[in-house]
């Protein structure tokens, strides 16, 4: 091979090379990466709920993606009940079992409200056996996706210590540990031993605080952060 066929071929391969890397880096890449903020990352919601009466109540902390069918279903692998509606008779049955210590699994919670609408789903584990003293989290579906094409749920995670009055209003509610972060790693914990989880990130949330009061008047403290998983797919 004469040494001006190999200055050609060298010229060749290094004009393909930097071809190639023009490629990726100005178009391959920046179409991924813009493809990547599709999803919720780059949305801004309120991350406050609001109780009916326009109080702010318990903020944002949890998320999750996945379809309404796979949120239910993780739920129940990780051992924990859907809550039932309010009605009368569940009010009767919520306030006999913190009365008289009864089992109520499937109590009813009260209704919060996120951009002007209440949960769509909420889910609660007990501790001990009356209603008075439960891990518990309520979820809104948004109209945002996540990079797979599935729903972003939005959730409100606590746990409810006891049953008193409200500091704010005097109505009969359940107080809440003010230490809402615990209560969202325990969750997202919960979902993770049961396998359901694919992976996790940070979106922001209301802000840091360590003076944050919720619809009922209880205090709490947060980094001011939600985790956000994202579901494994059912098939």
């Amino acid at each position: 091979m004469s040494q001006r066929s190999l200055q050609r071929r060298i010229a060749i391969w290094v004009a393909a090379l930097l071809a190639t890397w023009l490629a990726l880096a100005y178009v391959a890449a920046p179409e991924f990466w813009t493809f990547r903020d599709r999803g919720f990352r780059n949305q801004r919601f309120e991350m406050v709920t609001h109780t009916p009466q326009g109080i702010p109540g318990d903020p944002i902390n949890i998320g999750l993606v996945g379809t309404k069918k796979e949120v239910v279903h993780a739920f129940a692998l990780a051992g924990w009940d859907t809550a039932d509606a309010i009605t009368l008779r569940t009010a009767i049955d919520i306030g006999e079992s913190v009365l008289f210590s009864r089992p109520y699994p499937d109590a009813p919670m009260s209704r919060l409200l996120f951009e002007g609408r209440a949960q769509d789903l909420a889910f609660e584990k007990p501790v001990g056996d009356s209603a008075d003293r439960r891990h518990h989290v309520r979820f809104w579906q948004t109209d945002t996706v996540g990079d797979d094409g599935r729903p972003l749920w939005l959730g409100s995670a606590s746990f409810d210590r006891g049953v008193g009055l409200s500091r704010d209003t005097g109505a009969i509610t359940h107080h809440i540990g003010p230490d809402i972060d615990a209560e969202r790693d325990f969750l997202i914990g919960d979902l993770r031993a049961a396998g359901e989880l694919i992976s996790t990130s940070e979106l922001a949330g209301i802000g840091a605080t360590k003076t944050g009061r919720n619809g009922g008047g209880d205090p709490y403290f947060t980094d001011g952060k939600a985790l956000v998983g994202v579901l494994k797919q059912l098939p």
